[in-house]
C-alpha cells in the first residue's frame, strides 16, 4: 500500500527503550543531548521577535519564487557583515522554509531516481531520510581522526561513479565540529570539476567557532570553480528553529549557474512555501542575531572548557554545538547505570563503539552535573 521510499524501521531502538524504561520508573535523568535553543535557557527578546511578524504588508500576496527582494538582500548583507564576503547577488539566493527543504530542491535539481550523492561519515543522520524521499542513493565517504578530522580523499575517489551527482560537505561538521580546511577545499573543487559533479555545502553552524581557526571561512567567500550550493538558515544563525527560514545560495561558473538558478526557480515556484510575515521579519531577525549568538558562544565554549578539565578524552572540535568523547563504555550503559543521556556515536555513523556525543548547548549546571557523573563513573572502573 505504501511506497518503498518510506519503508523505514519505525520501532524504537534499544537505546530509546532504555530511556523510556528509566522515565517510566520515575528515575530522574540528566540529558546531555539538548540541542533546542528555545529550551536551553537562553534570553530572547520575545517582543521584538514577535512584533516583527506584525507587518501589514503581509496582507498583500506577492508570490516571488526566490523570496522577497528585501529578505534576500538582508541575507546578502549578513554574509558581507559576518563572513567578509564580497557583494552577494540576491538573485543567487533562494529562500526556503528549512535547510531540509533546500536539500530537497537541490537534490531534485541534480538527481534522477537512483542517482548518488556522496556524504561524509560521521555526520547528521537526516541525510538518509532526505535521500529516501527524493529517490536518491547515498554513498558515505569517511572522515578520519588523527589529532583532528580530515576527509579521506582516496576513499572519496573510490566512491565516485557514473551516477554520482554531488558531494555534500558540512562546514563545520555536525557532530565532529571540524572545518573543511583550505587545502581540502582546493582538493574538493578539483575533484568536482574532474568528475563534473556539484558541491553541496551545509554551513548552518559556521557562526559558532569554539576556537580560532583560519579555516572558518564561508564557501560564499571567493570564487567557486565548480557548481556549488551553500545552505544555511535561522535555526542556528539566530537560534530560531520555529520561525522556519533558510536559504540556498547558488554560485559557480556563470553559464551553469544561470541554468541552475532558472531550474531552481521553477521548483520553488511550484511550491511557493515561504510565508510573507516571516520574509518581512527576516531583515530584523538577522540584524539582531548577535544577541543570541553571544549567549550560545559563551555557553558552548564554557561547556567545552569544563569538558576539557574533566579528564574525559575529548576529540578535537573547532566549531558547532557538539563534542565527541572517547569512553570505555556505551551510551546505553551510561543511561542505564547513571541516568545520563548522551548520543551513541553510531547515531552519527561512527563505527567505534566507545564514542559518544554530547551537546554543548546544554544548560551549564546540568552539563557540569552530567559530565561530573560520567567522569567519576569512569574513574571508578580503573
Amino acid at each position: 500500500m505504501f511506497s518503498k521510499r518510506t519503508h523505514w524501521k519505525l520501532t524504537p531502538n534499544r537505546f530509546t527503550e532504555v530511556q523510556r524504561e528509566l522515565r517510566a520508573r520515575g528515575r530522574e535523568v540528566v540529558d546531555l543531548t539538548a540541542s533546542n535553543p528555545t529550551r536551553a535557557g537562553l534570553r530572547y527578546d520575545a517582543d521584538a521577535i514577535l512584533n516583527s511578524l506584525s507587518n501589514r504588508e503581509a496582507m498583500d500576496y506577492d508570490p516571488q519564487p526566490k523570496g522577497l527582494d528585501r529578505a534576500r538582500e538582508a541575507v546578502g548583507a549578513y554574509y558581507r557583515e559576518q563572513h567578509c564576503a564580497s557583494e552577494i547577488d540576491p538573485e543567487a539566493l533562494m529562500l526556503t522554509t528549512s535547510t531540509s527543504e533546500g536539500y530537497s530542491y537541490v537534490l531534485r535539481l541534480l538527481c534522477n531516481p537512483d542517482d548518488e550523492i556522496l556524504v561524509p561519515k560521521p555526520s547528521y543522520p537526516l541525510f538518509a531520510f532526505l535521500a529516501d524521499l527524493q529517490d536518491v542513493r547515498l554513498t558515505a565517504y569517511p572522515l578520519l581522526y588523527d589529532h583532528g578530522w580530515q576527509i579521506d580523499f582516496p576513499s572519496l575517489s573510490r566512491a565516485v561513479n557514473s551516477r554520482t551527482r554531488a558531494v555534500v560537505v558540512v562546514h563545520p561538521n555536525n557532530p565532529t565540529g571540524s572545518y573543511i580546511s583550505e587545502g581540502e577545499r582546493t582538493q574538493l573543487n578539483a575533484f568536482c570539476r574532474e568528475h563534473g559533479i556539484a558541491l553541496i555545502v551545509d554551513e548552518v553552524f559556521l557562526d559558532y567557532p569554539l576556537r580560532d581557526s583560519t579555516d572558518a571561512v564561508s564557501f560564499a567567500v571567493g570564487e567557486q570553480p565548480c557548481m556549488t550550493f551553500i545552505l544555511s538558515g535561522m535555526s542556528k544563525i539566530a537560534g530560531l528553529p520555529q520561525m522556519k527560514v533558510a536559504w540556498v545560495m547558488t554560485v559557480g561558473p556563470d553559464e551553469v549557474q544561470r541554468e541552475a538558478l532558472g531550474r531552481l526557480e521553477v521548483i520553488a515556484d511550484t511550491f511557493l512555501s515561504m510565508s510573507a510575515p516571516v520574509q518581512l521579519a527576516l531583515p530584523r531577525w538577522l540584524g539582531s542575531r548577535k544577541a543570541i549568538q553571544t549567549q550560545i558562544l559563551e555557553r558552548t565554549r564554557g561547556n567545552l572548557a569544563a569538558l576539557d578539565e574533566s579528564g574525559i578524552p575529548v576529540l578535537r572540535a573547532d566549531a558547532g554545538w557538539s563534542a565527541c568523547l572517547r569512553v570505555p563504555g556505551s551510551a546505553e550503559e551510561l543511561v542505564r547505570e547513571l541516568g545520563v543521556v548522551v548520543h551513541p556515536g553510531s547515531f552519527y555513523g561512527m563505527a567505534e563503539t566507545n564514542r559518544i556525543v554530547v551537546s554543548l548547548l546544554t544548560r551549564k549546571e546540568e552539563f557540569a552535573e552530567g559530565i561530573g557523573m560520567i567522569s567519576r563513573y569512569l574513574a571508578s572502573r580503573l
